[in-house]
């Protein structure tokens, strides 16, 4: 293994980074590192996240600064604020004994004003969310024209959070004397496409294999019928007294839901979404890195540039449409070399996405069965005993009540005083276990079956308790399980449950229980979505629809039936919500239709 030394390190960013702990460099580091400081070429360089590349791409920026010349010369592009505030923080202590070098982080969410001052002042090295940039960049704070490095650092992230064009505004500030380099933890089509369009004669660097999972990383999943994803995390949870982990989840409502949840129930757990102000954010993440908080339920892109390196567990509340986004969210835990588990609560339906994953990230996911009862309560009494065993005890400190401590527990024999110890800290567990509700096996899958054709899912069955319903509404329409708890939540009001969601180019499926199936149909038929007429029916009882055809006479009526509301209803109506209810429909009648 090389030194920093070896790899051609000046000796006061040496100097600096050893304070910081770093002893020897991390294999990205080793690879892109003396590549960078003897080369011109652009790079892209693909390894996952937590392997150092902060420091790979860093440390030779630093070397190449002109601390003679007060003005950009370098920039550094991330997709989140935090992300972004982290890389300014490192490169700032790479910096520490360099003279003349001013790191100066810009992002949005923040006051703009600030941001003006410092880079009017001049900055050698901006850190920036891309939106940020090109609003300083309109206001003509921001000049780019002498910039000689462009780093984009979580590319694919980026490129996922729509970027494209203030990425491509950004370059095409640049003068033609730019090197750019792309760090990414996948290559995506969309990270090929940016490198064809903006490097040259590149060099790609791939520290393991082209979007391999981390290598410290155990892949496990579990099988649940959609309502008891709940009570499986749970017991997941409890299965691993010392977790220390990010639950994902889809959408922001999901995520607020499941850490009101876990709260409830006692769980030392906070949510992480866009609906948060920044401040709540900073203060829920600084508590998460502080060990504060135990669970942190999160988005994708609001977990964007948490780096916490002792984190135990990633648990996905159901995996992302995309295998990138699952790159990412395991990627956040077996960092620095430690081992980490990534785990997956999926439903049955879900399996081919675990297939399709493996064959990405060249690794085996584990299938494991939902901890028993008996299983966590063994579990959490070894965590107890444990707790008591190495328990500190300051002889000094307790000296002076010993005697009043003796006299009381005179008389209690010492097996039952340690009885009374354990079910004192272990009593909930007990309790709650001695009458958890059961979780329901699943049904196994034939061994080779194929993934669903839309076909079969057409001909699905809703899970017991539920209904399947229909909506004309596709992957075309830009219409993913997020907007489609949005449009429940805003049409049918509340909070809607919702079972297993099978989306189609231009429909999908639904499940939401027996009782609410009724008044979902009613409300969400006639709505307007994107300029489409919503139609939503009974996938079983309603007919077998075909993709982007017309519904008939039920979507006419009462298509006829929302016009009617909404452009004729009485004055004493206007401006009231309006009655969604099964009788307010049946009282209004369908409009005349011409002869």
């Amino acid at each position: 293994m090389k030194t920093f030394e070896e790899l051609g390190v000046c000796e006061s960013i040496r100097k600096a980074i050893e304070e910081l702990g770093f002893v020897n460099p991390m294999p990205v580091q080793e690879a892109v590192i003396p590549y960078l400081l003897g080369n011109e070429n652009d790079v892209i360089a693909l390894a996952q996240t937590g392997t150092g590349k902060t420091a790979a791409f860093g440390i030779p920026l630093l070397e190449r600064i002109d601390t003679s010349k007060r003005y950009t010369q370098a920039l550094v592009l991330s997709p989140t604020r935090e992300l972004c505030l982290q890389i300014a923080d490192d490169l700032r202590d790479f910096a520490k004994y360099l003279d003349g070098v001013h790191v100066e982080a810009v992002y949005g969410g923040a006051a703009i004003e600030p941001q003006m001052r410092a880079l009017k002042k001049g900055v050698e090295i901006i850190v920036a969310t891309p939106g940020r940039l090109v609003d300083l960049m309109h206001r003509g704070f921001a000049h780019l024209e002498q910039v000689t490095n462009i780093v984009l650092d979580e590319a694919d992230e980026m490129l996922n959070m729509g970027f494209s064009d203030s990425i491509n505004e950004i370059f095409e500030s640049l003068s033609d004397k730019h090197h750019t380099l792309m760090f990414s933890a996948t290559m995506s089509k969309e990270v090929e496409r940016v490198a064809k369009k903006y490097l040259h004669d590149y060099k790609e660097i791939v520290v393991g294999s082209r979007n391999e999972g981390a290598e410290s990383v155990n892949h496990i999943y579990y099988m649940v019928n959609a309502k008891d994803k709940y009570l499986a995390l749970k017991r997941i949870v409890d299965f691993y007294p010392r977790i220390f982990a990010i639950i994902f989840c889809r959408t922001k409502i999901e995520t607020q839901e499941v850490a009101d949840k876990l709260i409830k129930d006692g769980y030392n757990a906070e949510s992480l979404h866009g609906d948060l102000s920044q401040q709540q954010r900073d203060l829920t993440m600084q508590k998460f890195r502080n060990h504060l908080t135990q669970l942190l339920v999160a988005t994708d892109v609001a977990a964007r540039g948490l780096d916490v390196d002792d984190l135990t567990h990633v648990i996905n509340f159901g995996l992302p449409d995309d295998i990138e986004s699952y790159t990412h969210r395991s990627g956040r835990t077996g960092r620095a070399g430690k081992k980490g588990t990534s785990i997956s609560i999926v439903h049955s339906r879900e399996k081919f996405k675990i297939r399709n994953i493996e064959k990405i990230i060249c690794k085996e996911f584990v299938k494991a069965e939902i901890p028993s009862a008996e299983e966590i309560c063994k579990k959490q009494l070894y965590k107890v005993m444990d707790q008591i065993v190495k328990t500190d005890v300051d002889d000094e400190e307790i000296a002076p009540f010993m005697q009043d401590i003796n006299r009381y527990f005179e008389y209690i024999d010492k097996e039952e005083l340690i009885k009374k110890i354990v079910s004192r800290e272990f009593g909930k567990f007990l309790a709650y276990y001695a009458e958890a509700p059961e979780i329901e096996a699943v049904v196994p899958e034939k061994k080779g079956k194929k993934p669903q054709t839309d076909k079969q899912k057409l001909q699905n069955k809703a899970q017991k308790g539920y209904r399947r319903l229909f909506i004309n509404l596709g992957k075309r329409d830009g219409f993913y399980p997020g907007e489609l708890m949005q449009t429940l939540n805003r049409f049918v009001g509340g909070r809607q449950e919702v079972g297993h969601i099978d989306l189609l180019d231009s429909i999908s499926y639904f499940e939401v229980p027996e009782k609410d199936a009724k008044k979902v149909m009613i409300q969400l038929t006639g709505i307007r979505h994107k300029g489409k007429t919503v139609r939503c029916n009974d996938a079983d009882e309603g007919g077998k629809p075909t993709e982007g055809k017309g519904g008939g006479k039920p979507k006419r009526q009462k298509k006829d039936n929302w016009r009617e509301l909404m452009g004729k209803a009485p004055r004493e109506l206007k401006g009231k919500e309006p009655d969604f209810s099964e009788e307010g429909w049946a009282m209004r009648k369908p409009r005349k239709k011409k002869k």
